[in-house]
């Protein structure tokens, strides 16, 4: 009987959260450059952080300063580039390209951990690859991504790194530190990256200031859940849960207004199922028993 633990419906619920950020973020970058938007949302994630487990950031450890820094620098990469992508692409378009650290997620383990991917898993990433090839245009001269959609392509392994980090240090770590220490790191980084992209503060505006608060405590929400419950949920499994990341995406920009061609939306669908295949898994063979001769 198919059931899901409390943890995985706790992601459940994160990744609908999550799917509804990209058009926020999509309406922000009216009004905001990529890396000041991360930093100010993150760095307000950590600060909210910091004062709801105040009193557990005083045991933090080296491990967990260790751990909280390099996910954090992940966390920098993919929401920096996503962000950066969704200047120019629609968050419909941007959620189905990110949902390719799915199937990304076994290949980085293949190369980490020796851990050879299935047959349905390179099936899935065929699929995948394919969709995304439709997502750049099928009657473009070559594979033509725009530069939005390489950086938000480059950012969904960036989030791959992530998830993969996130399961690997869940159970060494206290989430509660952890979670401040990535938020903060991953905000600060931002802004020490603006004087070097050459990106300065925006003129002020309500919609990035309450977006990017908005975000930021969602932020908080967000990665505490994947901290907690990738205690016990397996980095594949998980990134299962999180193939339904683009089609909240698509379903808050449809409502929007957002109108992708039907063969970018064909696309898409490739890539949702390729993310779905990639963790199918065929049934085992019995082996048949010998019988003995007579």
């Amino acid at each position: 009987m198919f059931s899901l633990s409390k943890q995985e419906l706790a992601l459940v619920a994160v990744t609908m959260l999550w799917g509804t950020t990209f058009l926020i973020i999509h309406t922000a970058m009216q009004y905001s450059g990529p890396l000041f938007f991360v930093g100010l949302r993150f760095v307000t994630a950590g600060l909210i952080g910091w004062v709801v487990f105040r009193r557990a950031m005083r045991g933090i450890t080296r491990i967990e300063l260790l751990a909280g820094t390099v996910i954090g620098a992940s966390i920098f990469a993919g929401y920096g580039l996503q962000t950066y992508g969704l200047q120019t692409v629609s968050s419909s378009m941007s959620g189905f390209i990110t949902a390719l650290y799915v199937p990304i997620v076994p290949l980085l383990q293949w190369l980490v951990w020796r851990k050879a991917p299935s047959l349905m898993t390179l099936i899935g990433v065929t699929l995948a690859f394919i969709g995304l090839v439709l997502l750049a245009g099928p009657t473009t001269a070559g594979f033509n991504l725009s530069a939005g959609e390489i950086a938000t392509l480059i950012s969904a392994f960036a989030i791959a790194v992530e998830v993969i980090l996130i399961s690997y240090f869940a159970v060494k770590v206290n989430v509660q530190r952890i979670t401040v220490v990535q938020t903060g790191v991953a905000g600060v980084l931002s802004f020490l990256c603006m004087p070097i992209a050459g990106e300065s503060i925006p003129e002020f505006s309500w919609v990035w200031l309450v977006a990017a608060i908005g975000l930021g405590l969602s932020s908080m929400v967000i990665q505490y859940t994947m901290n907690w419950a990738q205690r016990t949920v397996t980095p594949t499994r998980a990134t299962l849960i999180y193939a339904s990341e683009p089609v909240w995406a698509g379903i808050v920009g449809r409502i929007a207004g957002d109108r992708l061609p039907a063969v970018a939306i064909l696309g898409g669908a490739l890539i949702v199922l390729g993310v779905l295949v990639s963790e199918f898994k065929l049934p085992r063979r019995k082996k048949r028993a010998r019988t003995e001769a007579t």
